[in-house]
């Protein structure tokens, strides 16, 4: 099961992994317990609002567990990625009319749209950025080096 999941090797990547897949699985799980929020925040261009926002929802939660399997790691970042380019224009949408969101200030609504750039980051740095290893010139030569 260990082998499966092919965690990170240092503390702060495992930390980051799992928090990434806590976030997910806990935004996601969210939508299925409050659905009208969501509703209320997606722009009136877009069709089938509940449907999308089980939908989105649904794939938050998958992909904050298969990011968790080192097998699954970058297609789940790589949908992940894509589903906050897809829900992007919730925040926009927001930031342009925050009127309909009183509740929030207009500083919170613009770092919403701002907190998205930092998220995909999150995402990308966690799932498909391939860490440096230092290598001794010994290593490289041995590498190089004809039997």
């Amino acid at each position: 099961m260990m082998q499966s999941l092919k965690l990170p090797k240092t503390s702060l990547g495992v930390l980051s992994l799992l928090g990434l897949a806590m976030f997910f699985i806990a935004i996601g799980c969210d939508h299925f317990i409050r659905p009208n929020f969501y509703v209320g925040i997606m722009p009136p261009y877009l069709p089938a609002h509940l449907e999308l926002v089980y939908l989105s929802g649904l794939f938050e939660v998958l992909g904050g567990v298969a990011v968790l399997f080192g097998a699954l790691r970058r297609w789940a970042g790589v949908g992940l990625m894509v589903l906050l380019v897809a829900v992007y224009p919730a925040n926009v949408h927001m930031a342009m009319h925050p009127e309909l969101f009183p509740e929030l200030g207009l500083g919170a609504l613009y770092a919403r749209l701002a907190l998205q750039f930092l998220f995909l980051y999150w995402v990308y740095a966690t799932t498909l950025a391939t860490p440096r290893v230092a290598q001794s010139a010994t290593e490289i030569a041995d590498r190089l080096s004809v039997d």
